[in-house]
């Protein structure tokens, strides 16, 4: 069934047929109304990532723009954070139609407000909102009599967001960096190759293709980890970067060929940014606090709607280099950076840019092969990894269990004895987060997207991580097969 929440509209692609995305975005813009953000004759601007549903599903919202008296501008396949700048910048809703990460069969809608990502009170408005739509507008599938055709697209939101990253990262910072794009179906497949060429790094781009690939940062597939390591070693790569779909969450690999996890690459831009407050969910790991390296450290449930709040409260509180992170890579500025007179505006949604190139630069101007900026970091190591088609009322029926006190704990334990984990303490901010008497974390919770069970670990070897991972998995896989 489709799911509305501050991700978004998220449905099967054959249940997002036109009535649903009309009544939906129509309801969104009305909500919008009643807080004199939408007018009729207010511009909404409107992009999508390249999964073949998305057109069609662009089609419909543009139509429902168009018949609440709005003016729908079209930005092209475009990666979600730079819409969602153009759209803080002008001060008017914007809408991205994609999927992110989830499976191929699965396409969505993602609103933003015209000065940031919906907020999780703001469900409640746009729920109230919907009204059927007038039936003669479509067939008894409910796809629409009549198609509108999309205009050719303005290229300012996405040169804007390209010249973002140019203007604050100048004078060709990688020059002799050779580095490797793995373009897969991504949105920014051509934009990273153009905007690290003008950094100067020479540019290797690699495993292009044309049928959509759902990239989840989480869960990499075996045959990504291996790609990494056999592309850096064949074209002798300082660096190999990638995004999912819709370029909101960074994937990069360093000289070695190995993939870093989020919550690393989140926690080193935070430091290379000077960041005294961060922000990031209970399921980024603990080098954060180990660190010792921030002012204000700050958890929250997951999802980007909760970075955001606790953002603003680090800003409330005096803080001004406020940066949140997630465990799957995507950063959030929260506030306004300004180095040597360059000029970083604050950008409140997950990007997959910043992070990576922060990195990528930091890295040049030491002189140091990337893998060298991890040393000082605390050695904490995490891994991930999800059961899909795993219907999220078994998942929480399961977890039920373990959210017990003293009996949850004995639960726990006795369900992952075959690991050697033996549950402590357990923090059910979101989902069931256990920590053993051997300082490690084992985390499951439902998918806010997808129909999944997802597990987190972390350890302190990166070997024992990928054994509790493996070890819990087997566990998930028996429930999902009972």
């Amino acid at each position: 069934m489709a799911a509305f929440g501050t991700s978004g509209l998220r449905a099967l692609v054959s249940e997002l047929r036109d009535s649903l995305v009309y009544t939906y975005v129509q309801a969104y813009l009305r909500y919008l109304e009643t807080l004199g953000e939408f007018r009729p004759g207010m511009e909404v601007l409107v992009g999508g990532d390249l999964r073949p549903s998305t057109p069609a599903i662009l089609e419909a919202a543009w139509q429902a723009i168009g018949d609440l008296g709005g003016e729908a501008r079209f930005a092209g396949m475009l990666p979600s954070p730079a819409l969602a700048l153009a759209g803080f910048q002008a001060k008017v809703p914007s809408l991205m139609i994609t999927g992110s990460h989830i499976p191929f069969d699965r396409n969505g809608i993602k609103f933003n407000r015209p000065a940031g990502e919906l907020a999780k009170a703001d469900e409640i408005g746009i729920q109230a909102a919907l009204q059927a739509p007038d039936p003669d507008l479509f067939t008894a599938a409910g796809q629409l009599r009549s198609r509108p055709r999309l205009p050719a697209a303005d290229p300012l939101p996405l040169s804007a967001y390209l010249r973002r990253y140019q203007d604050f990262f100048p004078n060709r910072p990688l020059a002799r960096w050779r580095v490797g794009v793995y373009q897969h179906s991504g949105v920014a497949r051509d934009l990273l190759p153009q905007l690290l060429t003008s950094l100067g790094a020479q540019v290797i781009t690699l495993g292009r293709s044309e049928e959509f690939v759902p990239m989840d940062t989480e869960a990499l597939r075996p045959e990504d980890r291996a790609r990494a390591m056999e592309w850096t070693r064949e074209h002798g790569l300082d660096a190999l970067l990638s995004t999912d779909g819709d370029a909101d969450r960074p994937m990069l690999a360093d000289e070695r060929g190995l993939w870093w996890r989020g919550d690393q690459l989140g926690l080193l831009c935070a430091a290379i940014l000077g960041a005294d407050a961060v922000v990031t969910p209970i399921s980024s790991n603990t080098a954060l606090e180990r660190s010792g390296l921030f002012a204000h450290c700050v958890r929250t449930r997951i999802g980007s709607p909760y970075v955001i709040a606790g953002m603003e409260q680090a800003l409330q509180l005096g803080y001004r280099r406020v940066i949140g992170y997630e465990a799957n890579g995507g950063l959030l500025l929260g506030a306004d950076l300004i180095e040597q007179g360059r000029h970083l505006t604050a950008l409140p949604t997950r990007d997959a840019m910043l992070p990576m190139l922060a990195a990528l630069v930091a890295a040049s101007k030491e002189n140091k092969p990337l893998s060298a900026l991890l040393e000082n970091l605390p050695k904490r190591y995490t891994a991930s990894d999800r059961v899909q088609d795993f219907p999220t009322d078994r998942s929480q029926k399961i977890l039920e269990q373990y959210a017990d006190g003293e009996k949850g704990l004995a639960a726990f334990t006795a369900d992952f004895a075959h690991l050697g984990f033996r549950a402590i303490a357990a923090d059910t901010t979101d989902g069931v987060r256990m920590r053993s008497d051997l300082d490690e974390y084992l985390h499951l919770r439902p998918s806010g997207n997808a129909p999944e069970l997802r597990c987190y670990v972390e350890a302190s070897t990166s070997q024992r991580a990928d054994a509790l991972l493996q070890g819990a998995m087997v566990r998930l896989h028996s429930w999902q097969q009972a």
